[in-house]
């Protein structure tokens, strides 16, 4: 089974109820929800799709809230028009009637306040970098630039300062009014964007908090200052986002391949999950067939370990979404059968992990199946994954909403919910009879099991079992 995770962007040409089915049978197993666009009454309709869907097929999928942060952004451009270079763009604070006249473009900001923080010379980035304008005078009421690359300017474009410190938190009052909606909704994961350090990511934890919901929180990696600070984001992050996007505007493309690798590293030693997200399939956009080098990619990307990769452009707006994420699937799957799954040796193995890393040397040694893990939190199935096993990583729960959390991690296989009262005998029995008949495991196969007693407690897994070939068929046949 695919042990690397697809994550799809929801947009038009993929919200109506046929498509998302559509998509969640072709391989996806988690949808984002991009907050930088559409209203709550948009989002909850996606929400509503989704869950719909995932029932009717009988097939768990997750909901990402991608929460847009303080991206700053062009105001409305009612005509669109071109820049050269050699041209003047004046950015002003206040609104303005955005237009182009005898070679002079002029545009607000909804974030005026970041003017006051740049400098003479300064680079500005628009629209992920295909326009680059260059400071050469500040006013009181605006900003004057000068295109060193031109591209069209249209409303919403995004706007990139490396360099500058942007004065505005990575949760703003729209996101904590978002966030307080995907609460609601029961979102199962929250994506900040814009994190620059520890703080950002625990006030958001603090929100949630509020409204007695301890939802994983994943970092975006998308800013230089998140790089200076990656090792207290890291510690308090439930997972990691490597945006290429916004990434590769803030420090130069070349680096990014090496920081993409170093991140994923880094969110393997903490073990938890990391994402890369941007151009994956850009190919696919206007086209059933990809690239080489998007596959490529790709490839490289399941080489490294990464947990999950996402679709944005591709299944939001592309004309060929679900072709798009059968693409991934094939890539993965082959990449998969080269990859060179490998022990993670971390030495010393930590109490937290001694069980999952045992159980991961087991398995290996005698041939495993699978490791099949019952847990409450799900963290014991993440502290598993974290050593990238070879066998499958089959997960028993309590609750759906654990199971769900599970389809963004590497290798795991979410399977079916247990009741929190059988005992721990009954669970085992349960499980491989159900596997039995659904052809998960045959009786010839050799299980590594884990778990925690007392059963139901958090941070309890301190058993390790082995089911051999000939037991299968005796709790089958019970």
């Amino acid at each position: 089974m695919r042990k690397t995770k697809i994550i799809a962007t929801l947009g038009p040409a993929s919200r109506n109820y046929q498509a998302i089915k559509a998509l969640i049978e072709a391989g996806v197993d988690v949808f984002r929800l991009n907050f930088s666009h559409g209203d709550i009454d948009y989002h909850k309709e996606n929400i509503q799709r989704i869950k719909k869907a995932s029932l009717e097929l009988k097939k768990t999928v997750a909901i990402l809230q991608d929460l847009s942060g303080p991206k700053i952004r062009i105001g409305e451009v009612k005509n669109p028009f071109p820049l050269y270079q050699g041209e003047i763009l004046e950015i002003y604070k206040e609104p303005v009637f955005c237009k182009k006249k005898d070679k002079v473009g002029k545009v607000y900001i909804d974030h005026p306040e970041i003017l006051k923080e740049v400098k003479k010379d300064d680079l500005i980035f628009i629209a992920d970098g295909l326009i680059k304008v260059k400071v050469i005078e500040k006013r009181s009421e605006k900003v004057i630039t000068e295109v060193i690359q031109g591209g069209v300017i249209s409303s919403k474009k995004g706007l990139n300062f490396p360099g500058a410190e942007i004065p505005i938190k990575a949760l703003t009052e729209k996101d904590k009014k978002d966030l307080e909606f995907g609460l609601k909704e029961g979102v199962d994961f929250i994506a900040l964007s814009f994190v620059r350090n520890k703080k950002d990511i625990l006030d958001a934890r603090e929100i949630a908090q509020k409204f007695d919901k301890d939802i994983p929180i994943f970092a975006k990696i998308e800013t230089q200052k998140a790089l200076d600070n990656i090792d207290e984001i890291t510690e308090v992050s439930d997972g990691l986002i490597i945006a290429r996007g916004d990434l590769g505007v803030e420090i130069p493309v070349e680096k990014i391949p090496v920081i993409q690798k170093i991140l994923i590293k880094k969110a393997r030693e903490y073990g938890i999950p990391v994402v890369i997200a941007t151009q994956m399939l850009t190919s696919m956009i206007n086209s059933t067939m990809p690239t080489r080098a998007d596959v490529s990619d790709i490839a490289n990307a399941v080489f490294e370990g990464v947990d999950a990769l996402m679709l944005s452009d591709e299944t939001a707006v592309g004309n060929y979404p679900v072709e798009a994420v059968k693409t991934m699937v094939r890539v993965i799957e082959e990449a998969e059968k080269f990859y060179d799954e490998k022990l993670e040796k971390i030495k010393p193995v930590s109490p937290d992990f001694a069980i999952a890393h045992s159980s991961c040397i087991l398995a290996e040694e005698i041939g495993a199946k699978a490791i099949v893990v019952f847990t409450k939190s799900g963290s014991s199935a993440k502290r598993v994954a974290k050593f990238r096993p070879k066998p499958l990583i089959i997960v028993n729960v309590h609750n759906e909403e654990i199971l769900r959390r599970l389809k963004i991690v590497w290798g795991t296989y979410p399977y079916m919910v247990l009741s929190e009262k059988e005992e721990p005998e009954n669970m085992v029995k349960e499980f491989v009879k159900k596997a039995y008949q659904e052809k998960l495991i045959k009786e010839d196969d050799t299980l590594v099991l884990t778990m925690g007693y007392p059963m139901g407690k958090i941070g309890s897994t301190n058993l390790i079992r082995i089911i051999k070939k000939d037991q299968i068929l005796e709790f089958v046949s019970k």
